[in-house]
């Protein structure tokens, strides 16, 4: 069985595995080495398991027909946490019970792909909870996190950086990219700056006003 970094330290990021598309193994793995709380989405149970992943949390409404029990005989100690309130996602739901405990960072896989309503609803996570803990959407093609008022970051010339707003986002101003914003405006459905790159080696930054401003690193 794959075990995963033994420090218990809320200062470094847990892993919520949801219940989208599985990325690879070999990402699987990175993020495992450095996550020290792996919570699990019911829906994704059966899958993990067969992976030989060590859970910490299972946590979900569990209105599929599977117990997660009969999954975890050889998973002790596992915390099973029920959340049968249905005005909110099992994402959501992980996401809270995390910063109630003071999780500072929380990666999340398996969150894109399958279904594109569950999609759309776990990167608005993105948005909705910027202001209370740093949490980055990994998959195999895409590194997705929401931008702060200011941020400024070290890229490699060419590497693909997209910007997308949820919603409106005004007063962007950017530097270091192919195509740079000046005080501009970014809106869902009316004007992205989407497969954009770094222009040199170096330093990207990117400050904006308001709205929420997801930064996502692409490759192909």
């Amino acid at each position: 069985m794959s075990s995963h970094h033994v420090v218990r330290d809320t200062q470094e990021p847990a892993l919520i595995i949801a219940n989208g598309e599985s990325c690879s193994r070999d990402l699987l793995d990175q993020l495992l080495e450095w996550n020290p709380i792996v919570m699990v989405l019911d829906g994704a149970l059966p899958r993990v398991i067969e992976l030989g992943i060590k859970i910490d949390i299972v946590l979900g409404d569990f209105d599929r027909e599977h117990r997660p029990e009969q999954y975890l005989l050889h998973q002790y100690p596992v915390e099973i946490i029920h959340t049968p309130d249905q005005e909110k996602t099992d994402l959501q739901k992980g996401i809270e019970l995390l910063i109630t405990r003071n999780h500072k960072a929380i990666n999340v896989i398996w969150a894109t792909g399958k279904r594109a309503d569950h999609t759309l609803n776990n990167l608005n996570c993105l948005a909705t909870y910027k202001d209370q803990v740093n949490m980055v959407v990994y998959d195999d093609y895409s590194k997705i996190f929401c931008l702060p008022k200011s941020f400024d970051k070290w890229y490699i010339k060419d590497a693909n950086i997209s910007l997308m707003p949820l919603g409106l986002v005004t007063g962007i101003t950017s530097s270091g990219l192919s195509y740079n914003l000046n005080n501009d405006n970014l809106e869902t459905g009316v004007r992205s700056s989407s497969s954009n790159s770094a222009a040199i080696d170096g330093t990207v930054k990117i400050i904006h006003e308001s709205g929420h401003l997801l930064l996502m690193e692409c490759k192909d």
